[in-house]
């Protein structure tokens, strides 16, 4: 089989090429840089441009499943404009993608696993959040969620399967929030932010690379959570990340209005709360390698081999 990918060469994008090699997997990418479009035996690289509609037709030739991760980051400030571009780039993607399937006579293909988020879900402490739960949290990224799958659920008239997984904070040694978290700790100065009561309801990023996987292969359609089975509060990732790094917690919790000042309205993602359920998918058969928080930190940041990124990630990518 054949695997279209787009955001491929981004954090999550890289372990799930990897993981798909290893399966055995021919993977076609899309960039939109034609300087770094490669060819080589099982991965091949073509060129468009979501925000005016272009694509190579020639990357779905063969294509049986498409991977969608595509959108631009929320790291940098939510200034009027930059909000435009961070919903118009994940919708551009998706009609992109539909016009190029529409248009093209060669394709074979059977379904779509596209990346969402659990940010669409309200802002609660007290909630468990499941698949079921129709409530659309009532900020930009809610927003953003809502109308990005609504999007998505478009490809079901070509006849495509549509699995959408809304992933929650991404846990990697080598780029996203972890290295973010992590590394204030190192220096003495971590501290959890706010009460530190907001849920975070993370994924080792191994598993969520398999959780894509998972889906395209057992032919899974509707919408998955893309979390681990045990969320936790802020308050106590952030002791564990220092227990695990061996460092000790010196500092009170940042507050709010410090990191609104600093962030805008993009501090958001940082105090804002949502306990997810991964039910659903272990009940379709989906198996987590990483279900405990002590034991993820510990592969991911043991003996202090935290690889830096090559790839410009952020805190904020583990979120949407």
């Amino acid at each position: 089989m054949s695997v279209l990918i787009t955001g491929a060469t981004g954090l999550i994008g890289k372990v799930i090429t990897n993981l798909l090699h290893k399966h055995g997997y021919t993977v076609h990418y899309l960039t939109t840089r034609k300087n770094k479009i490669e060819t080589r035996e099982n991965y091949k690289g073509y060129y468009w441009n979501p925000t005016k509609g272009e694509i190579d037709l020639a990357s779905l030739v063969g294509v049986n499943y498409i991977i969608n991760l595509a959108g631009a980051t929320v790291s940098k400030r939510w200034t009027s404009h930059y909000k435009k571009e961070i919903l118009n780039s994940r919708i551009n993607s998706i009609r992109t993608l539909k016009s190029g399937i529409e248009k093209s006579s060669n394709t074979t293909i059977e379904g779509i696993v596209s990346a969402s988020a659990i940010g669409i879900y309200p802002n609660s402490y007290d909630s468990l959040y499941t698949e079921d739960d129709k409530r659309v949290d009532d900020s930009f990224l809610g927003e953003v969620v809502a109308q990005w799958e609504d999007e998505i659920d478009t490809l079901k008239e070509l006849g495509c399967s549509v699995a959408k997984i809304r992933i929650g904070l991404v846990l990697s040694s080598k780029g996203g929030a972890l290295p973010k978290m992590a590394q204030p700790i190192r220096n003495f100065v971590g501290a959890a932010f706010g009460s530190g009561e907001q849920w975070q309801s993370w994924i080792h990023i191994k598993d969520l690379a398999r959780m894509f996987i998972f889906l395209m292969e057992k032919k899974q359609s509707g919408v998955f959570n893309g979390v681990a089975p045990n969320p936790i509060t802020n308050s106590k990732l952030t002791r564990e990340i220092a227990t695990t790094l061996k460092k000790p917690l010196i500092l009170p919790n940042i507050p709010k209005v410090a990191m609104n000042l600093i962030l805008g309205e993009m501090a958001y993602i940082l105090f804002s709360s949502q306990r997810v359920s991964s039910m659903k998918i272990e009940k379709r058969g989906f198996q987590f390698y990483h279900t405990n928080i002590k034991a993820a930190l510990t592969d991911l940041l043991s003996d202090g081999k935290q690889e830096k990124s090559k790839t410009k990630t952020s805190f904020s990518e583990g979120y949407i």
